[in-house]
C-alpha cells in the first residue's frame, strides 16, 4: 500500500492512524460512487470532515489515495480464492467459496464498487497487480480444478471460466444491488443473500456434476 506522507518522515502517532483511516474511509464513500475521474480531494475532505489541507498532509494526491484503497481491496477480494484448498474435498471448497464471496458482496458492497469502476477504466492503477500476483494465484487454482477434473471429483469444465462465474454471480449482489433490490422487491432483505447462495450452490453444484444428499452440505 503506498505509504501515507506522515509516516515517511516520523513514526505515526494513534491519532495520525486514526486520521489516516478517516480519509481513506471517506475516500472509499465517495470513489465507491462517483468512481475515481469523477471524485476530488474537496469531496473528500467534506466527508471527512477535515480541511483540504490536512487531507493533503496524510496523502498527498488524489491518486495515492485511490491507490491504496485499490491494493487493499485487492488482497481482501482475494482471501477467499488463497482459502482454496487442494486437498480439500471439491463439493466442501465450491461452497465454502461461493459462499465467502457473496458474503463480501454483502459486506463490502463500498469496495467491490470501487473495484469494478477501476476495471471499467482499464485497470490504471492495478494493472500490474492483476497480470502478476492475481493471475499468479489464479493460475495456481485452476490446476487444483483441472486435478479435481483428472481425478473425476467433479465434471470436466473450464476452470478459468469457473472461477469468472463464480466472480460475476456473487459480486453482482454487490454492484448491481439496486437493481436486485428494486427487483426483488418485499423480498430484498438481507435473506437475499441466503436465497442467493442456495441457488448458486444448486447451479454450480449441478454444472459440476456433483449431487449432495442433505447429510452432504455444508
Amino acid at each position: 500500500m503506498p505509504i501515507p506522507r506522515a509516516a515517511k518522515t516520523q513514526k505515526r502517532t494513534r491519532i495520525q492512524e486514526e486520521k489516516e483511516e478517516a480519509i481513506l474511509e471517506a475516500a472509499l464513500d465517495v470513489f465507491s460512487v462517483n468512481g475515481f475521474r469523477g471524485t476530488t480531494i474537496d469531496q473528500i475532505a467534506e466527508v471527512a470532515g477535515m480541511s483540504k489541507p490536512n487531507v493533503l498532509y496524510y496523502f498527498r494526491t488524489k491518486d495515492a489515495m485511490h491507490r491504496a484503497l485499490i491494493e487493499r481491496v485487492l488482497d481482501t477480494w482475494l482471501d477467499p480464492l488463497r482459502a482454496f484448498d487442494a486437498a480439500g474435498n471439491p463439493e466442501t471448497e465450491i461452497r465454502s467459496y461461493l459462499r465467502r464471496k457473496l458474503e463480501m458482496a454483502r459486506d463490502f458492497p463500498r469496495e467491490s464498487r470501487l473495484f469494478a469502476n477501476e476495471i471499467l477504466q482499464g485497470a490504471p492503477h492495478v494493472e500490474d497487480e492483476l497480470k502478476g500476483p492475481l493471475k499468479q494465484l489464479v493460475d495456481e487454482k485452476a490446476e487444483v480444478i483441472r486435478a479435481w477434473t483428472k481425478a473425476g471429483r467433479i465434471a470436466a469444465c473450464d476452470p478459468y471460466h469457473l472461477i469468472f462465474s463464480i466472480w460475476a454471480t456473487t459480486q453482482h449482489y454487490a454492484d448491481f444491488d439496486v437493481q436486485v433490490r428494486a427487483v426483488l422487491g418485499n423480498k430484498a432483505g438481507e435473506g437475499r443473500f441466503e436465497d442467493a447462495a442456495r441457488f448458486l450452490e444448486q447451479l454450480f453444484m449441478g454444472g459440476l456434476g456433483i449431487i449432495s444428499t442433505p447429510s452432504q452440505k455444508t
